[in-house]
């Protein structure tokens, strides 16, 4: 139903969307030579909307931008990879603040209209004068193109091997809206807000409770629904523009068209989620569990999650050992009702557990289905009609190898 609400721009990204530019380069936090430096700029003063992780310590610049968002609007978003500027005491909140007037500066806007974002090693200080140097050439380079959007996104990567970005189009008014997004996340990610950085752009015309509401709503069955290790990183956010420049009507829920908005808004976050996890550090496959059956929807999100967080699922589906035992094993830890006596478990097409018992199977159709890209598991508790779907990854040796020397 969802894929008549919207289409899917191919080659769309963040600055598809009116209103916006884009850039990237390298200034020197990173030791390779790969863009550490970005920023997301917008034409007119967007109406504006975050998010950010439920980590209790909790890096400066998520201070600082939410200090920018206190009006509902913004201009632009200065971001750094390699540094996350976090566990860095009154000196690393200052550093955050002058992040926030040079690039105010340079983007000749209000300083209480630019965010913040850092990622990185946690505990350093910002090198302040790569930095601020990086910023004054981030004018130069901002681009409503392809070749802005590329650089935007490779300058927030960490150890992502690859770059997260999605774009649909939706009719609101008759008109063409817009909604664009990239994201980063690879390592620390669990799902307790949005566990990674995510930038949402659109040119629709929307009011600010309600695209706040929106992004908050949406974030509870993305990107609240994905993990790769378990750890709630300290800088996560996730921000939305809108530039209002499509011309609609401004959307609110009572907007005829605000399904199709929504489902379009969606769609870019589930999209950016799943690369996120797709990309967990190490990972050699994407593993999608959905939960039927449940008791209340919020009931099959606590049990998708805790299925596949659980590092002894994950590492039986890097194995590519159809260890069902491991499944039902978490669902039961999940904490919410479950009737032991009417579990059913299908690992991609193999049914596996029936009414909580098992069902014989053929162990080389399932390694041969478990040796691919992605693992798909179906779980119905046969007690309700709530549903959920939670994204994670397989864990491997490389991902032991990748943490045990981030720093180094």
């Amino acid at each position: 139903m969802e894929q008549k609400l919207y289409a899917i721009v191919d080659g769309g990204s963040i600055v598809t969307p009116k209103g916006f530019k884009a850039a990237g380069l390298h200034c020197g936090l990173k030791k390779t030579d790969r863009h550490d430096l970005g920023a997301i700029v917008c034409d007119v003063a967007a109406t504006a909307a975050a998010v950010y992780t439920t980590n209790a310590v909790q890096a400066a610049p998520l201070q600082v931008t939410r200090e920018s968002l206190r009006s509902g609007k913004l201009r632009a978003i200065v971001v750094n990879s390699g540094n996350a500027n976090a566990c860095t005491g009154k000196q690393g909140l200052e550093d955050a603040y002058v992040m926030r007037s040079s690039a105010a500066e340079q983007f000749d806007v209000a300083e209480d209209d630019v965010a913040v974002a850092s990622t990185g090693v946690i505990g350093e200080l910002l090198p302040m004068d790569r930095v601020t140097s990086g910023i004054t050439g981030l004018p130069a380079r901002l681009s409503g193109d392809a070749e802005g959007a590329e650089a935007f996104s490779q300058a927030i990567l960490t150890t992502d091997l690859v770059k997260k970005e999605a774009c649909v189009t939706v009719k609101v008014n008759g008109v063409d809206v817009t909604i664009g997004g990239a994201a980063k996340g690879s390592g620390m990610i669990h799902p307790n807000m949005a566990t990674m950085l995510g930038f949402v752009t659109t040119d629709a015309a929307i009011d600010q409770e309600a695209l706040q509401q929106l992004l908050r709503d949406t974030t509870n069955t993305t990107f609240n629904m994905i993990t790769v290790d378990g750890d709630t990183s300290t800088n996560d956010m996730l921000i939305a523009m809108a530039s209002g420049l499509a011309g609609n009507e401004p959307l609110t829920p009572a907007h005829a068209d605000w399904e199709a908005f929504a489902a379009g808004f969606h769609d870019v976050c589930r999209v950016l989620a799943m690369a996120i996890a797709r990309d967990g550090e190490g990972a050699s496959k994407l593993i999608e569990v959905r939960v039927k059956g449940a008791e209340c929807d919020e009931d099959a999100q606590a049990i998708a999650k805790t299925v596949i967080g659980s590092s002894l699922v994950k590492s039986a589906m890097f194995g590519a050992d159809a260890n069902w035992g491991r499944i039902i094993a978490a669902v039961g830890r999940a904490g919410r009702p479950v009737n032991p006596e009417t579990v059913d478990i299908h690992i991609g097409p193999i049914h596996v557990l029936e009414q909580s018992r098992p069902v014989p199977f053929d162990e080389e159709a399932a390694l041969a289905y478990l040796q691919g890209s992605m693992v798909e598991i179906d779980v119905d508790l046969h007690i309700g009609s709530g549903c959920a779907t939670a994204w994670g990854c397989d864990l491997t040796y490389d991902y032991v190898r990748i943490n045990a020397a981030y720093r180094t």
